[in-house]
């Protein structure tokens, strides 16, 4: 799932292309894809561009009339930019987005399609698609601890439950975790004042580092090559391989949809979380899917 930097880079991108520009036409390829019915899709075409900002995991485009298309890519979900009128790819092509400039496509791989749009009006509609979670480049350290602790999860549900903290999924949670050097399975309302401000110092900078380095690899360019797994990153997609800070091998631990990378001598003191063990503890703290933790109330 595309996540703070990832969306921070599309949007800038996005910026330079279609801000001021005129939505001609929405062509949609699958129909579930759109999850609401008012607004009509009709009601933005023809209307142009004034703002673009990230909700979360979303991607709001605003246009006249104080109209709002909400995008969320979901776990496999992608931008791309073509020529005007570019024709929708078979299979993959979920929606196209013809703007007096060029060409905005969705595609989404897999055959489970979870991304959606939302067509809404005004800073309410906007705002009940916002789960509230804090944004952490804004926020102080204290009010990221009263934030963090406020609940009693487990560290890896706390980073990516997007009530809590905004924009972090599974990638930069794990990346996040190992700089800091936290056990994933570490209870939120357990850790000492030093570990929390550890954890707020990590996740700052890896979500700021990351994306400066997606900018750079960008080039100005449309960023056509995202994905949750990096050659520059420490842990995430690492199984089996060396940790960067100690060489020992990098473990992981699964349960239903998600997947851990965590470096046990850094994190855990040298111990194995296992995956059955894990599994009993997040029973009650994890939801089953992502959609699930998506679509929890906000609190």
């Amino acid at each position: 799932m595309p996540e703070l930097p990832d969306l921070v880079v599309y949007i800038e991108a996005l910026e330079s292309r279609i801000r001021g520009e005129r939505l001609e036409r929405v062509r949609l390829a699958s129909p579930f894809l759109l999850r609401t019915a008012a607004p009509p899709i009709e009601a933005i075409e023809g209307k142009r561009v004034q703002g673009l900002r990230r909700l979360g995991k979303r991607i709001a485009i605003g246009l006249e009339d104080d109209l709002w298309m909400v995008l969320h890519l979901m776990i496999a979900g992608r931008l791309h930019w073509r020529e005007s009128g570019a024709k929708l790819a078979p299979r993959r092509a979920v929606a196209a987005f013809d703007f007096s400039s060029g060409t905005m496509v969705l595609t989404e791989a897999g055959s489970r399609k979870r991304a959606s749009l939302h067509i809404v009006r005004g800073a309410e509609g906007l705002q009940a698609l916002d789960p509230g979670g804090l944004e952490v480049l804004d926020a102080d350290l204290h009010a990221f601890e009263a934030r963090l602790t406020s609940e009693n999860h487990t560290l890896k549900r706390a980073l990516t439950d997007p009530h809590l903290l905004s924009g972090i999924g599974n990638a930069y949670s794990d990346e996040i975790l190992h700089r800091a050097m936290l056990s994933p399975a570490a209870l939120t309302q357990r850790l000492s004042p030093e570990d929390i401000e550890r954890l707020y110092g990590a996740t700052r900078q890896t979500l700021e580092e990351w994306t400066k380095r997606l900018r750079r690899e960008a080039r100005g360019g449309f960023p056509e090559r995202v994905t949750a797994f990096r050659e520059g990153m420490a842990v995430h997609g690492k199984f089996g391989m060396p940790c960067p800070r100690c060489g020992a091998k990098v473990q992981r631990i699964r349960y239903a949809d998600h997947e851990t990378n965590y470096c046990a001598k850094c994190q855990t003191s040298g111990k194995l979380l296992a995956d059955r063990a894990l599994s009993r503890l997040l029973k009650e703290d994890w939801p089953r899917t992502i959609e699930e933790l998506e679509s929890l109330p906000r609190r």
